[in-house]
């Protein structure tokens, strides 16, 4: 009996200890599926909402150009910390909030150690154990009563956090987030307003306070509670005095800085532009431009002091685009963006206005093209009549005969009418719209003579882009200012073959400057339209294209405004602003003709008129016959067997000359008849010039 109860004895513990350890399997099962549903019922990590930032705006360099609010108000800039926040700050931020931040797994067990055994024995919360993930999470998701539930929350979600991504993407999405009272959230926003500048350059004082405003943003606000905001920041520096970061002299230089009182705005640079490219590019935070931000600042400074000058209502608009590229360096649509006596938020680059004599050029683009005017030719300016059409100049005078070149930079208007009668106003507008410019007729209208003087409608974008094709040697290029739009870019469009745009350059390098010009630096325009309603100047180097209009915006006559006094000195203003000196312009292409006057061949030293090609000793001056001016000609179509097309003219004295565009191919057999090589597909020109210097010339299309 005593063995068998010895043994009932001693079995008794072991099953008291079976099923205590029962038990407690069970109780941890059960906690541990408990905390496994409740980690279940927190859902996934809001990482969505959590990357939702303000749009910004950038130039070409990655400068803000504007930023806009987000949905609710809130102003929250993108960042990344190791290229745009400022070394000292990070390293005062992982000193004060996170020393082992790139070492834990999102948890800090010492520092969660360090701050419970702070508040045992001291009864209050000496420093916090949250590392920069569990703030992170606090974020993602607030909660403004603080307890234990939600600091294991917190917990949970940092170490999701940290399985999720990386310690820089958790940096930056946390300085993205971080509050700085008001709306503003963000080390980004925050420099900005407070300090008027990026985070990338912060003094030791500004590293301080943008390390401590985050503990209590809305106490610390420095727009409301200053001293508070202060006090904070002197013991962030205390502390790393005494850590050992920062030496006493530099802490006590720091403190002795005072805190900005009042939010600075955020910038607003290149409005116009900005507007128009989160119209156009949906759902994409951060947009680039081809702008360049100190070049836009200048212009804008420039266009409001201008347009204070001038007078109440007149408003400035400049454009400059890179010559070689296409891109929009810079667009100042009015002087004041919030300016409503200007119409301030209307992009007077982008109205469609009259532009005066600023076609000009083209017109005799096209006249030296064709071959029958140079730019040393003598042309009329006299009284003259076409149809019902009388053309005056704009100071009602007349100069007689004038080199052509004199004509073009004197902008006088007969002499480009009676070209424009010859080169044909349908074919200016098809050229210009052809080169990317969109003209705009008064209703029922077709192109006419006028169109020479600014009876049109046209954009100083697009006036500018024809111009820069001028500086391309004649091919225009469309504009770019949104670089993610690159791609989509079409390709340079024929304006004026090589030689033709040369010519023009050069005569407008030419033209007298205004008082605040240097001869010779830059070719440029001038125009005012009808009424002294616009005044305009577009000019280019061989690196830059810049157009200025001024006007007011609603179309009202500005008595006395004209292009050359009101346009014309900020056209060069703005020139002188880019910091450049003016770049020397192409060389003369292959094939151009340089002479004086008298050097000139005998059709080219004066200009006549159609109706004057028949000689006085009763000969017939040369006509092409065939192909006809206009025509096409299918070189390679169905059963031709070479490139070649003929050519046939009727009168002239032989031998006669044959060109095509410019180069002599040889003479006409006694027939007054040759096959000619084709240039290859496209617009050629074809002249013929007799033994007494007379000529005609037909423009086909090949293809």
């Amino acid at each position: 009996m005593s063995a068998e109860a010895d043994q009932i004895g001693a079995t008794r513990p072991a099953l008291r200890w079976r099923r205590t350890g029962g038990a407690a399997f069970a109780v941890v099962v059960a906690l541990s599926l408990t905390i496994a549903a409740w980690v279940v019922s927190l859902g996934p990590l809001p990482l969505r909402e959590a990357h939702e930032v303000s749009t910004t705006i950038i130039d070409r360099h990655g400068k803000l150009l504007r930023a806009y609010a987000m949905a609710d108000g809130r102003w929250r800039l993108p960042v990344h910390a190791a290229k745009e926040v400022d070394p000292t700050y990070l390293k005062l931020l992982f000193a004060y909030e996170d020393r082992r931040f790139y070492s834990h797994g999102g948890v800090d067990v010492l520092a969660l150690g360090r701050a419970a055994f702070q508040l045992v024995t001291s009864g209050h919360i000496v420093s916090g154990g949250s590392t920069i993930t569990m703030q992170l999470a606090r974020l993602m998701e607030p909660r403004r009563q603080r307890s234990i539930t939600a600091k294991l929350r917190q917990i949970v979600r940092a170490i999701e956090i940290e399985r999720q991504m990386s310690k820089d993407q958790i940096l930056d999405l946390y300085l993205a987030m971080a509050p700085y009272g008001g709306n503003l959230e963000g080390i980004r926003a925050a420099s900005i307003a407070y300090f008027g500048k990026e985070p990338k350059r912060l003094s030791l004082s500004e590293a301080a306070l943008l390390v401590a405003l985050p503990q209590s943003p809305e106490n610390r606000r420095l727009d409301r509670y200053p001293n508070a905001a202060r006090a904070a920041r002197d013991r962030v520096l205390d502390r790393m005095v005494e850590d050992g970061a920062i030496s006493s002299d530099d802490a006590a230089m720091a403190k002795a800085v005072a805190v900005p009182r009042l939010r600075k705005p955020m910038p607003i640079l290149a409005p116009h532009s900005a507007d128009r490219a989160i119209a156009s590019v949906r759902d994409t935070p951060v947009i680039a431009l081809t702008l360049e931000a100190p070049l836009q600042q200048a212009f804008e400074a420039l266009a409001r002091d201008r347009a204070a000058s001038l007078g109440p209502n007149i408003s400035v608009a400049i454009l400059a685009v890179d010559n070689g590229s296409g891109d929009v360096l810079a667009r100042v649509g009015s002087p004041d963006y919030f300016d409503d006596r200007r119409a301030g938020q209307v992009d007077m680059t982008r109205a469609m206005r009259s532009p005066g004599s600023t076609l000009k050029p083209f017109i005799y683009g096209l006249a030296f093209e064709d071959g029958f005017v140079h730019p040393e030719s003598l042309i009329d300016d006299r009284p003259i009549r076409f149809g019902s059409y009388a053309p005056e100049n704009f100071d009602m005078t007349f100069q007689g005969t004038v080199p052509v070149r004199k004509a073009l930079q004197m902008s006088l208007n007969v002499p480009a009418v009676a070209l424009l009668d010859r080169v044909g106003a349908s074919r200016l507008a098809s050229r210009l719209k052809q080169a990317g410019a969109h003209l705009e007729l008064p209703k029922d209208e077709t192109p006419g003579l006028a169109m020479g003087l600014g009876g049109v409608g046209i954009t100083l974008q697009d006036l500018v882009q024809l111009y820069s094709g001028l500086a391309r040697l004649g091919d225009a290029r469309p504009l770019l200012e949104i670089q993610s739009q690159r791609d989509e870019a079409s390709e340079s469009q024929r304006l004026l073959d090589h030689v033709a745009a040369w010519q023009v350059g050069n005569v407008l390098l030419g033209t007298p400057p205004p008082e605040n010009g240097v001869h010779n630096r830059i070719a440029f325009k001038t125009g005012t339209s009808y009424g002294y309603r616009d005044a305009w100047s577009i000019g280019f180097d061989g690196r830059i294209t810049i157009g200025v209009w001024v006007g007011r915006p609603d179309g009202a006559p500005v008595p006395g405004i004209v292009g050359r006094t009101a346009a014309a000195p900020i056209l060069f203003d703005a020139f002188a602003r880019t910091g450049k000196l003016p770049a020397a312009l192409p060389k003369p292409p292959k094939g151009t003709l340089t002479a004086s006057n008298t050097k000139l061949p005998l059709p080219l030293r004066r200009y006549r008129p159609l109706g004057e090609l028949l000689r006085t000793d009763g000969e017939r001056a040369p006509h092409i016959q065939f192909p006809l001016d206009g025509s096409r000609m299918d070189i390679w179509g169905e059963g031709t067997s070479s490139a070649a097309m003929p050519v046939k003219v009727a009168g002239g004295v032989l031998p006669i000359t044959m060109l095509v565009n410019g180069v002599a191919v040889g003479e006409l057999d006694n027939r007054r008849q040759r096959l000619v090589d084709s240039p290859g597909p496209g617009f050629a020109r074809l002249t013929v010039i007799d033994a007494k210097g007379a000529a005609d010339t037909v423009i086909i299309r090949i293809q």
